[in-house]
This record gives C-alpha cells, sequence and structure tokens, in this order.
C-alpha cells in the first residue's frame, strides 16, 4: 500500500504543477497581441493540459479512491479532517474542470478577461494546496 501512497503523492504533485502553471499561461497569453505568441501560447496550454494536468488528475483521483477503501472508509468515516479534505478536493475537482474551459476559450480565440483575473485565479489551488496537507498532517479535527 506504500507504493500506491507514493505515487498518488506524486500524482497530485504533477497535477498541481498544471494547476499552478495553466493560469500562468493564460495570463502570458491574454497579455499577448503578437499571434505567433498566442499560437504558442494555445499549443502549450494544451500539450499542459492533456499531456500533464489532466492525466495526473485521473491518477491522483484513482489513486486517492484506491486508498481511501483500502484503508476502510469506515474507519475513518468519522473523521470531520477527512470529510473536509474531501470537499476541498470537490472543489479542486471543479477548479481543474473550470481550467479545461479556459483552455478551450483560449484555443477557439474566445478569451474576454484581462491577464489580472487569471493572475487572481492563479492563487486559488495554492489555498486548497495549504488547507489539504494541514488537513492531512494534523487532522485538527
Amino acid at each position: 500500500m506504500l507504493w500506491v501512497k507514493a505515487f498518488h503523492i506524486i500524482a497530485v504533485v504533477t497535477w498541481f504543477s498544471g494547476l499552478f502553471y495553466l493560469p500562468r499561461l493564460f495570463v502570458y497569453h491574454a497579455l499577448s497581441s503578437n499571434p505567433d505568441c498566442q499560437a504558442t501560447y494555445k499549443v502549450q496550454e494544451r500539450k499542459l493540459w492533456r499531456g500533464i494536468t489532466n492525466p495526473s488528475m485521473m491518477i491522483a483521483v484513482g489513486l486517492g479512491l484506491w486508498l481511501l477503501f483500502a484503508y476502510g472508509w469506515t474507519a475513518y468515516k468519522a473523521d470531520g479532517w477527512l470529510h473536509a479534505k474531501l470537499a476541498l478536493v470537490v472543489v479542486l475537482l471543479g477548479y481543474h474542470v473550470y481550467l479545461g474551459w479556459l483552455v478551450r476559450v483560449f484555443q477557439a480565440d474566445a478569451n474576454t478577461r484581462s491577464h489580472v483575473f487569471y493572475r487572481w485565479i492563479n492563487e486559488f489551488p495554492v489555498l486548497i494546496l495549504i488547507a489539504v496537507v494541514i488537513l492531512v498532517v494534523v487532522k485538527p479535527f
């Protein structure tokens, strides 16, 4: 089971790398008016989404579910920290889906938001990461 946990952590780290970098690419893309640069950003966004972010999310969630059921959901179901962590994971999955939608928006040259908006949404996964790590390590409730 330690191997599953190790690969789960690796998948979460790679998933977060995509969640951190993709909005940063959106910042640069929204700032750019050069068609060649915009084409490059589209390729980078698509490859990051399809090659790293989305597959890592699927692996992280799959291995997380494996761990949840292998360790016995019944053993943890009364623990509030786990419920809070799972709720944050659901929120993070919503954020993930939103980023996928934004990739399609940029691919279609339909972005209407400024770089400032993307700078702000770039900070969201940091807050989730901090909360999840604290919940899992400290188990405050």
